[in-house]
């Protein structure tokens, strides 16, 4: 490999479909040109030495996905970004928790969501110009991981696929959100010391609790608090019994007694892993990439086979990323001999225009 790496010999063949098959990813992989470096500030949940080469392996997939973005934008109209914007300070710390929760205020306010429960947090970021994916991130301390992207000007928000709860889910969609609207421009640098990490990971939660469970209507419906209660509150709400005790914590709504009791009475019914609910709510699975990958083959534009040799991408990637089912785009890899052909014509500049989505 060293050897490569240099440029003293080049693969042979077999060695190259070897390398391929070991990494899983078509030769044509190889070929390419390098795809550009990612130059926003992405938020990651943990950033210790042990998830270092789950984000690296994250960061790569993420390269992929805007990829594929990057090649359907020649065919499909993306969602406008209509994401709100602030007049915020560049240091997060001057951000404080009343702010926080004026800002969800006006976020809800600005998508004309009302003060109740919000039927589903995907679509709604989707529809307001968001790029969303469910994968595979191979950590469960990543959860998921989002970025405001300078190049094309468009969040995108990364869910983790390993997280069996729906609820949980949302609620991770949602800290995000708070990312791409509260540390849009927050110096890279602050995340790599832990004291400011922590700071502006717990704004994101704060932001993720006020958007999800509005102060005055949550507290209407949870005027006498109890696990009982909460219980019956995730099938309306979709938020998580923990969430929402952390929630009746911040508006004062629980004493530090009932609090602790209620984490104690938890851990007894085994909840703290496995909530009520957890098996019955079906987690929210974005559409837009997976549409706009159908329509350009029902269309006709791209055969499925065609696709691995366009992106250059092993076929399950795309279809994880793309939110395809398996086996959608015929499953077996192009041989390489076929590059010289259909994937080298001329792109046609072809405009579709996507259906509106409700």
């Amino acid at each position: 490999m060293s050897q490569y790496e240099r440029e003293h010999q080049s693969p042979s063949p077999e060695v190259m479909r070897k390398i391929s098959d070991c990494l899983n990813v078509p030769v044509q992989f190889f070929l390419r040109q390098p795809w550009p470096g990612q130059s926003g500030t992405v938020f990651y949940r943990c950033m210790s030495v042990a998830t270092k080469r789950a984000r690296l392996r994250a960061q790569r997939r993420y390269e992929w996905l805007r990829e594929i973005v990057a090649f359907l934008r020649n065919y499909v109209r993306f969602p406008e970004v209509e994401f709100p914007a602030f007049d915020l300070p560049d240091d997060p710390a001057q951000i404080d928790n009343d702010r926080i929760e004026e800002l969800a205020t006006e976020a809800r306010s600005a998508w004309r969501l009302g003060p109740g429960p919000i039927s589903n947090v995907t679509w709604l970021l989707e529809n307001h110009g968001a790029v969303v994916t469910r994968c595979e991130l191979g950590a469960a301390t990543l959860d998921a991981f989002s970025e405001w992207n300078p190049n094309d000007s468009t969040p995108y928000v990364i869910l983790g696929s390993g997280k069996g709860s729906a609820a949980r889910s949302r609620y991770d969609a949602v800290h995000e959100l708070g990312h791409t609207v509260m540390h849009r421009h927050v110096r890279k640098s602050l995340l790599q010391q832990a004291d400011s990490f922590n700071f502006i990971e717990a704004q994101a939660h704060r932001f993720a609790g006020a958007f999800l469970l509005p102060a005055r209507t949550f507290a209407e419906d949870a005027h006498l608090p109890s696990l009982d209660g909460f219980r019956a509150l995730k099938e309306k709400w979709h938020v998580s019994i923990a969430a929402m005790i952390k929630r009746a914590v911040q508006l004062d709504l629980i004493s530090e007694g009932q609090e602790r009791r209620l984490w104690i009475n938890l851990g007894r019914r085994k909840w703290r892993t496995k909530e009520p609910l957890d098996n019955v709510l079906e987690p929210e699975q974005p559409r837009f990439l997976r549409r706009a990958m159908e329509l350009l083959i029902t269309k006709g534009i791209v055969a499925p086979n065609e696709l691995p040799l366009r992106l250059a991408l092993a076929t399950h990637d795309i279809e994880e990323l793309t939110g395809l089912d398996p086996g959608y785009l015929g499953g077996a890899e192009p041989d390489i001999e076929l590059v010289g052909s259909k994937s080298e014509r001329k792109e046609e500049a072809q405009i579709i225009r996507f259906p509106n989505m409700k």
